[in-house]
């Protein structure tokens, strides 16, 4: 039962992809070729702002340590001690047995074993064990195109589950833990010396071999997925990624093929699209866009903003569902009742029905703390059942005394990863080292600036 229930809820998440791509198909206004920190100006000339970050207070600190040692159990109990896979989602209410594995719960679950050893919580030769053991079965094991991994596998063969696709966004996540691990634990290592040829192995130039915006995904009984990642989203680290490799480089004009699509609201200007907030927080749980800029935007101010701007329509929103609050907010793709929605806004997307998703707000920590710190703790402290031993489940309904029995791997991932980036910077700076994310960066056109970003 477990089994087809999990399974009904991948189906949603493969569907999502294609509903992504079928809404950034509308037409939208012109974007234009430079757009510069996504703001817009008020009645006085001046950028018109999201509140200004603050620093992490004490309790902060302290709140946010007791959610990444939760987290990281995640990360701990529902990895595979065999192949290192990571488990897509767990039912924390029952005895989980399902068998179903992602790779980008995967590629969290590699940065966790770097955060945890860093805070105490692993020791270092089991932390090297369960990467060496994750890498191995990468590189040997776990079924592959190209170099890219298929989206769901079995935890304990590694075999392809439910006809899923080979997953370029996927692989990107995954990716990104494989190069962390690289540089915590030694490029020089074995460690360093798998993750190098995993890496190496993909082959970004068949992705892109007759299009500058690169498919969803490709399939043996089909080919590849007629949907383009060809509009601001999560794909960032993908390209970057690609333009960053040395065995398989993309070409630097991929990184402008896709759209940068302007939005308004309450006076606020910002790069968005058609999609959930996670959208603008999953590429930055690695790169590092802070105090930097390419030839259109500030994507790290950006994500500020489009964070404020999602708090500034919840509150909105509280006219109908008045558990919405400054206190209480944040909708992104998540379960329901009903089975995984794609849901979010502004503009309204999916049947919103006061369902809080508590990874909304801790995804966007580093963008603007203070407002999401008090959601985080308001949840923790108001709504016991919506924490468990992983942390916060992956979605609930205060109006509805609704409360999902389900952790969800990757909402999992970027609210550990977000938290100690929040506190330390520390996945950001170890990644940032890898001569790939460099490299991909400077092909795109990034360049320091002057602004100070928290």
């Amino acid at each position: 039962m477990a089994e087809r229930d999990a399974s009904s809820k991948a189906v949603s998440r493969r569907d999502l992809l294609k509903r992504i791509a079928a809404i950034a198909g509308l037409p939208l206004i012109e974007w234009p070729t430079a757009f510069p920190f996504a703001a817009a100006a008020d009645e006085h000339g001046q950028p018109a702002l999201p509140p200004a970050p603050t620093a992490l207070s004490p309790a902060d600190d302290q709140f946010l340590d007791e959610l990444e040692k939760a987290n990281f159990l995640y990360f701990r109990e529902q990895a595979n001690p065999q192949t290192g896979l990571v488990r897509d989602r767990c039912n924390v209410r029952t005895n989980d047995n399902s068998v179903v594995a992602s790779i980008a719960a995967t590629g969290f679950g590699l940065t966790a074993l770097c955060i945890g050893q860093k805070r105490g919580l692993i020791s270092l030769p089991e932390a090297k064990s369960r990467t060496l053991t994750g890498l191995r079965f990468l590189w040997k094991k776990l079924p592959t195109h190209r170099g890219f991994f298929y989206h769901f596998a079995n935890i304990s063969t590694g075999e392809r589950t439910w006809d899923s696709e080979v997953s370029s966004v996927d692989t990107a996540i995954l990716l990104c833990g494989v190069l962390t691990c690289r540089q915590h634990f030694g490029p020089h290592s074995e460690i360093g010396e798998l993750a190098g040829e995993i890496f190496e192995r993909v082959d970004w130039t068949w992705l892109s071999e007759d299009t500058s915006l690169l498919p969803h995904g490709w399939t043996p009984e089909i080919g590849f997925l007629p949907y383009r990642w060809d509009n601001y989203s999560e794909l960032m680290m993908m390209y970057l990624l690609g333009l960053g490799s040395a065995a398989y480089p993309l070409k630097a004009e991929t990184w402008d093929a896709w759209k940068r699509a302007p939005f308004e609201y309450d006076g606020l200007r910002y790069i968005g699209s058609f999609a959930p907030l996670f959208v603008h927080q999953y590429s930055q749980a690695w790169f590092d866009f802070r105090n930097k800029r390419d030839k259109y935007t500030d994507y790290f101010h950006n994500s500020a903003i489009a964070t404020d701007v999602h708090r500034r329509f919840c509150l909105e929103l509280a006219k109908e569902f008045p558990d919405y609050s400054d206190d209480l907010w944040g909708i992104t793709s998540s379960d329901s009742p009903k089975g995984y929605v794609f849901w979010g806004g502004p503009p309204a997307m999916g049947p919103i029905d006061g369902t809080v998703v508590p990874s909304a707000a801790a995804g966007s920590v580093p963008f603007l703390p203070q407002p999401t710190m008090r959601v985080l703790q308001n949840i923790k402290n108001r709504y016991p059942t919506a924490w468990c031993r992983y942390g916060f489940v992956n979605a609930f309904n205060p109006l509805s005394g609704w409360y999902d029995s389900d952790v969800v791997g990757i909402d999992t991932g970027i609210t550990m990863v977000m938290a100690e980036n929040s506190r330390t910077g520390f996945i950001w700076e170890t990644f940032m080292k890898n001569p790939e994310a460099l490299r991909g960066m400077a092909r795109a056109g990034f360049s320091p600036h002057g602004l100070v970003s928290p």
